[in-house]
């Protein structure tokens, strides 16, 4: 299972494994990943599990670049929403950014 690093927007990085996650949400759930809120639980409803990432991933649908198009705070062309990434797509160590805020 992945290594995964999140990065505060301050810098300070915190480095989990993802065993027994589905999701890089659940993955944050799991950990208590600050600055992640993930309100929606997974349901592509409110963009707060924003993330930035650059690892070689399947490409966002429609549905989440809308969501992060309509509703995210601080999108960039590397964000993403962690309900909608898979922890079986990821590399076996990723770095993953967190936003500065949700919504």
């Amino acid at each position: 299972m992945p290594s995964i690093t999140f990065t505060q927007p301050d810098g300070t990085a915190r480095t989990v494994d993802s065993a027994g996650c589905e999701t890089l949400m659940h993955v944050v759930i799991k950990h208590n990943i600050a600055g992640i809120e993930a309100e929606c639980g997974g349901q592509l409803i409110c963009a707060t599990c924003q993330v930035y990432l650059t690892a070689p991933i399947p490409p966002a649908g429609e549905d989440e670049q809308d969501m992060i198009g309509d509703l995210a705070v601080d999108p960039r062309p590397e964000s993403r929403l962690a309900c909608r990434i898979y922890v079986s797509d990821l590399p076996e160590e990723v770095a993953v950014g967190v936003p500065p805020r949700q919504r």
